[in-house]
């Protein structure tokens, strides 16, 4: 199953853990001083979405299963982790099994909480975490091409696998990230199973304070050094204010600072674009349920994320648009309304689809 697994990371006191509190609704240790954050901490969220609930509410269903987000909360990298500095290259072992990265960038001044550089400059920051990421991806690197090398003599596979290696050794030494200078989709199976923590999708999260939401100035300036690269900016304190409140609320909150959605729902969708993914729901009167499958995916494969069962003996599959099951009132609305599809094992999947699986035993 695809899945939204995001791995926090930055340098200490940028205010990664007051962010995973926030988005995880949980309470761990945010401190004033480097590595407060020593094992990494876990937690999974439900992931907002609203057309959910207006489906279990159309269907009746006495169940609602939203889809998962796992945030994963990983020690403050300093400069010169990929070398053992801090807590070392241990802690970037565990943003390798995250499917995204998300660096949190500090962008707000106090003076009451240190800044392990003495002083706030967010493109340094930016700079310093990527140079340690690409360090430890080479030294990966570094360690398979010779392995290739000998084995490139006699296999294809292996031949074609040290192309890319060496390729991407080049890049990296240039201080590139594999994600942008390579087409991570073509690389050779034994490439991508090493999971280069460079070719993963990044996403910035630009850390201000309460007057920096409203700063268009400062806006203008991170998301000049964001580039090409997903990101956002919010208030890691406005968020952390957020997660004891009801919906309406931390509505009136968020007003209040000029915004319209939590950062919970900002980043959860920035982080389905940066991979690709999307939603489709299963609704009936026992349960309401979203599944994630990537962008692509055909009705068989959306099918295999429920059961494999489900893909080996697909037959067809019954198909609405949210928006058109709720408005009809349900299956048997939308079916009097020629809403209703019959798709085969070719039909690609779109973001929203209410599906019925027939399948064989």
């Amino acid at each position: 199953m695809s899945n939204l697994s995001l791995g926090i990371v930055g340098l200490p006191n940028v205010g990664k853990s007051t962010l995973f509190n926030a988005l995880t609704k949980s309470n761990i240790l945010a401190a004033n001083y480097p590595f407060a954050t020593i094992e990494p901490n876990v937690g999974i969220v439900p992931l907002p979405d609203p057309r959910l609930h207006q489906l279990a509410e159309t269907a009746h269903s006495t169940k609602v299963v939203p889809a998962p987000v796992t945030f994963t909360d990983i020690a403050g990298i300093v400069k010169g982790a990929a070398e053992g500095a801090g807590l070392g290259n241990k802690f970037l072992s565990h943003i390798r099994e995250c499917a995204a990265i998300v660096q949190v960038v500090r962008a707000f001044e106090n003076d009451d909480i240190i800044h392990v550089d003495e002083k706030i400059d967010p493109a340094r920051d930016i700079d310093t975490i990527k140079t340690e990421l690409i360090l430890a991806d080479l030294q990966v690197i570094d360690k398979v091409i010779p392995r290739l090398e000998k084995d490139a003599k006699t296999s294809p596979d292996a031949k074609l696998a040290l192309v890319a290696a060496q390729g991407i050794r080049t890049n990296l030494d240039q201080g590139e990230l594999v994600l942008t200078s390579t087409d991570v989709g073509t690389l050779p199976d034994e490439i991508r199973h090493l999971q280069l923590i460079t070719a993963k999708p990044f996403i910035y999260v630009f850390n201000v304070d309460e007057a920096g939401l409203s700063d268009t100035a400062l806006h203008e300036q991170l998301n000049a050094l964001a580039g090409p690269l997903s990101h956002l900016i919010l208030c890691a304190e406005v968020e952390s204010q957020l997660k004891d409140m009801d919906d309406a609320d931390a509505a009136e909150l968020l007003a209040d600072y000029g915004q319209t959605t939590s950062g919970l729902a900002s980043l959860t969708k920035v982080g389905f674009e940066a991979l690709g993914l999307q939603t489709y729901f299963t609704a009936g009167e026992q349960e309401a349920r979203a599944w994630v499958i990537p962008k692509g995916a055909t009705a068989p494969e959306a099918a295999g994320v429920i059961h494999t069962d489900f893909e080996k003996g697909f037959i067809k599959a019954e198909i609405v648009n949210c928006d058109d099951f709720v408005s009809t009132g349900g299956w048997s609305g939308a079916k009097e309304s020629g809403k209703v599809r019959l798709e085969g094992r070719d039909y690609v999947m779109s973001d929203g689809d209410v599906v019925l699986f027939k399948f064989s035993n």
